[in-house]
């Protein structure tokens, strides 16, 4: 073998090799983000190209899921939120989801049977049927309507999120100084 076709050897293998090396990872990180098998057509994450919000103006609903992935004829819109544990997902976290569910439907036309919601340690899948569609939209239409309303009361009982909340300082029924005391 000559020392040319040696280089050219040792070229083609450390290609192979970081091909198989990215290939690896790129699995892995899908795993570790609860991605299902199938083509990501929409990310809003650093690693990918930037894609622009899903708005659909009939409802005045605009947002951005972490990932939309392309499994067979479906789109299904995943959240991840890789801070939180539990063993049940978030009513927030689900309203999140839903909506971005109502997003695709009205903006691709294409109406995901689940989205995934992926927490630090499992991923919830959850079904996006009417029921959970008409709970997002009576939940959009007491939000439209707190926007016109002089007085909005306090939507829950946690010091912890008072304590973080930018507005703390200047609401009534903040629940901060509670958490000092316990």
């Amino acid at each position: 073998m000559t020392p040319w076709q040696a280089i050219l050897l040792v070229a083609v293998l450390s290609t192979l090799a970081l091909a198989g090396a990215l290939w690896l990872r790129s699995r892995l990180d899908r795993a570790h983000a609860g991605l299902p098998k199938g083509q990501v057509v929409y990310a809003d994450t650093e690693q990918w190209r930037a894609s622009p919000p899903l708005h659909a103006p009939r409802l005045a609903l605009r947002g951005k899921p972490d990932y939309v992935v392309k499994v067979g004829n479906d789109l299904i819109p995943i959240e991840v939120k890789p801070g939180r544990r539990s063993l049940e997902p978030y009513e927030a976290d689900i309203m999140q989801l839903a909506a971005y569910c109502l997003l695709i439907e009205e903006t691709l036309g294409r109406r995901p049977p689940y989205g995934l919601l992926r927490y630090r340690e499992q991923t919830f899948r959850l079904p996006y049927d009417a029921a959970l569609r008409d709970r997002l939209l009576a939940t959009l239409d007491e939000m439209r309507a707190d926007l016109t309303a002089r007085d909005v009361p306090r939507s829950h009982d946690d010091p912890t999120r008072c304590r973080f909340c930018g507005y703390a300082a200047q609401c009534n029924e903040c629940l901060a100084g509670q958490y000092e005391q316990n």
